[in-house]
């Protein structure tokens, strides 16, 4: 099996664990599904710690709190045709690769990758998600 690097904008497939989830208890996410990588630092250790927006088909109450995939990019991604966001109140960090990659249904061979979001709406994503550092972004510390 051959990873991607985990650069800016990858849409991966990821057992995601909303915050919510971890307040309960939880240590397992409950859904695999795309999310973004918004950021990926290395450690001291030489590893990377990569940071990363769950997608979802929820529609948000408060439109500030994701940003609308648009159709064409879905397509372009492989995802399915029903409407998705990029949330940006949230984000799970885990050192990569990490246990909760998963394989994209229907690729073979085995990769974990949908390919990049244009520049243009991951840039949008990544400011979102910088103004809510601000105010109170709600992340979840994965091992």
């Amino acid at each position: 099996m051959s990873l991607p690097e985990p650069k800016p904008g990858l849409v991966i497939r990821y057992s995601y664990l909303w915050w919510d989830e971890q307040r309960r208890g939880m240590e397992q996410g409950t859904k695999d599904r795309p999310c973004a990588v918004i950021l990926t630092i290395e450690d001291r250790d030489g590893g990377l710690e990569v940071t990363v927006a769950p997608i979802t088909h929820s529609a948000p109450v408060d439109p500030s709190t994701a940003v609308e995939i648009p159709p064409v990019v879905k397509q372009r991604l492989g995802l399915d045709h029903a409407r998705s966001w990029i949330v940006v109140t949230e984000v799970n960090r885990f050192r990569w690769p990490g246990p909760d990659l998963r394989a994209v249904p229907g690729i073979r061979p085995w990769r974990p990758d949908y390919g990049y979001l244009p520049p243009r709406l991951f840039a949008y994503a990544r400011q979102a998600i910088a103004d809510r550092v601000r105010n109170g972004l709600r992340a979840v510390k994965r091992e």
